[in-house]
């Protein structure tokens, strides 16, 4: 075997190795596998057949993006505007830089996964944006392998090194509930979603945070398990509320979809959303705005998560040997009615 194939081992072949392997600048690398000027032919020919021989993917043979969405259970993606703003997203400004998107859904409980996962890995026609917000470690891991420039969107892993693009999480929701303690609240409960995926535990990570800091409690009494839906939370909500269990003066909610369900349930039992017991939600979907009261929420600027993950995967497209990156994005709490002082007891 040649001595520097052997040396390369396993590595995925970019730029920053073929120049490595050849000798030659990244910047000459790069030029004779885009056919610059400035590199002389017997060179370029040299850097080409390396290329060739170590199973280089240049950008021109990439025709289009794979937007991909790992669904464990799904229930996170079922019936939530967040993600169908997001994906519309991806696809405007893929198409805006020429590139076609194809999207893939791809179910953990498929008794053939691991063979989708194989094809899509294998597959050098097409680039890879995964948006892996019920991903875990394990499921990660594989992607690692892809032979083209992939993306992992929404969310991240500390011992794995992705090019990420996602959301901050905690410190808007610490941010959510300092807002609800300056506006005079000291019991404040939170209605977590059922599916813990990266984000729902970033979000409990800032609401414990924020009280631990005001020397407020964390009472589990005012702790909620909910489905990751509006009725799903309605109706679970509704049940709590039929216990005629005691109630904290304002809920941190890990979505809006569950905001909105709480809402609709304590409006039920003649709660009064503010007087009684304010709300707050997270992503700032379009019906947060023009319900009754409007929603208080965190938004969520999803136009631009998905176009810098689209921008990030376009830049690792023209050269894949760029460092590796984790974007956050950060987000903006929106006050409206939903959210008032607590009445004196």
């Amino acid at each position: 075997m040649d001595r520097r194939k052997k040396e390369a081992g396993t590595v995925k072949i970019n730029i920053k190795k073929l120049s490595e392997l050849s000798g030659f600048s990244a910047a000459t690398v790069s030029n004779a596998l885009n056919g610059k000027r400035g590199v002389n032919h017997e060179t370029a020919q040299q850097i080409l057949a390396l290329a060739r021989e170590y199973g280089y993917v240049p950008a021109s043979r990439i025709q289009s993006i794979r937007l991909v969405t790992y669904r464990d259970s799904g229930e996170v993606f079922s019936d939530a505007p967040f993600f169908s703003d997001l994906i519309e997203s991806i696809e405007n400004e893929s198409r805006r830089n020429g590139y076609e998107t194809k999207l893939v859904n791809l179910y953990r409980r498929e008794p053939d996964y691991e063979e989708q996962v194989e094809d899509l890995l294998n597959d050098t026609s097409s680039a890879i944006l995964l948006i892996g917000t019920e991903l875990n470690e394990a499921d990660a891991r594989p992607f690692l392998e892809a032979q083209v420039p992939l993306v992992l969107l929404d969310c991240a892993f500390e011992n794995l090194p992705f090019q990420c693009v996602l959301m901050e999480n905690e410190n808007a929701v610490a941010e959510a509930v300092r807002y609800l303690i300056a506006e005079g609240h000291t019991k404040i409960g939170y209605l977590y979603g059922s599916l813990r995926t990266r984000n729902f535990t970033c979000r409990a990570n800032g609401y414990r945070r924020a009280l631990l800091e005001q020397g407020l409690p964390i009472a589990d009494s005012f702790q909620f398990e909910m489905p990751v839906s509006i009725t799903g939370a309605y109706e679970a909500f509704g049940r709590i509320l039929d216990e005629g269990r005691e109630m904290p003066t304002a809920f941190f909610a890990d979505n809006d979809m569950i905001a909105l369900g709480a809402m609709q349930a304590l409006q039920k039992y003649k709660y009064r959303v503010p007087e009684d017991i304010s709300i707050i939600g997270f992503d700032d979907i379009a019906f947060s705005e023009v319900c009754a009261p409007g929603l208080t929420t965190i938004h969520v600027y999803k136009k631009e998560l998905g176009q810098a993950a689209v921008r990030r995967l376009l830049e690792l497209i023209r050269d894949p040997g760029q460092a590796r990156m984790r974007i956050q994005v950060y987000n903006k709490l929106v006050k409206r009615g939903s959210v008032a002082h607590p009445r004196a007891e």
